[in-house]
């Protein structure tokens, strides 16, 4: 991508690898005790936030560039080679007492990334004492929002997302790193 052409992304238009129904939170509307908290993203790390509350924060492993002065959407691309660590890649390393959390929770980790042709990526996650949805190896291919659910992270527990390329494929470009509650289904 050239910096001066470069265009702008709509992430609402990117493919997801986890359904909503993956990643679900169900709950009474008497159990909301301020609102709308889960309408709203917790955070976004992308090439101009790199840094979120308490631990928050970005590792970029091997891109080929990191486009911050575009006049599109920023943007980190990557090559696939072989690293100490296999090969390039995102992670969202995630503080939830730092956002104000005071109690077991559920998140979706969201890494928005287009690629030209099938890339093959490795998802991971840590969510402590809590689970993990949504990793493995994974083939994407076009706009797609590589998803990741954690379930049950207590409060001061650190986690964590990532994606890696570990063999060889063509480029791809990620561009941020959402930090969401699951979507809300209300039951009676």
């Amino acid at each position: 991508m050239d910096a001066e052409t470069s265009d702008a992304i709509d992430p609402a238009s990117f493919v997801k690898t986890l359904s909503p129904s993956d990643v679900v939170t169900r709950i009474r509307p008497g159990d909301i005790l301020h609102w709308p908290p889960f309408l709203l993203p917790i955070d976004t790390i992308s090439p101009t936030h790199t840094v979120g509350k308490g631990r928050t924060n970005l590792t970029v492993i091997a891109s080929d560039i990191m486009q911050t002065d575009t006049s599109g959407t920023p943007y980190a691309s990557f090559t696939f080679r072989q690293v100490p660590s296999g090969g390039p890649g995102v992670s969202v390393h995630f503080d939830p007492a730092a956002y104000g959390v005071t109690g077991v929770a559920n998140y979706v980790i969201s890494f928005l990334i287009s690629t030209s042709a099938p890339v093959t990526l490795t998802v991971g996650a840590y969510a402590g004492a809590g689970s993990v949805t949504g990793t493995g190896v994974k083939t994407v291919n076009g706009n797609v929002s590589v998803a990741v659910g954690l379930q049950n992270v207590p409060p001061g527990q650190p986690t964590y997302a990532s994606i890696q390329q570990t063999s060889s494929g063509p480029s791809w470009s990620w561009f941020s790193t959402s930090i969401d509650h699951p979507p809300l289904v209300f039951e009676p």
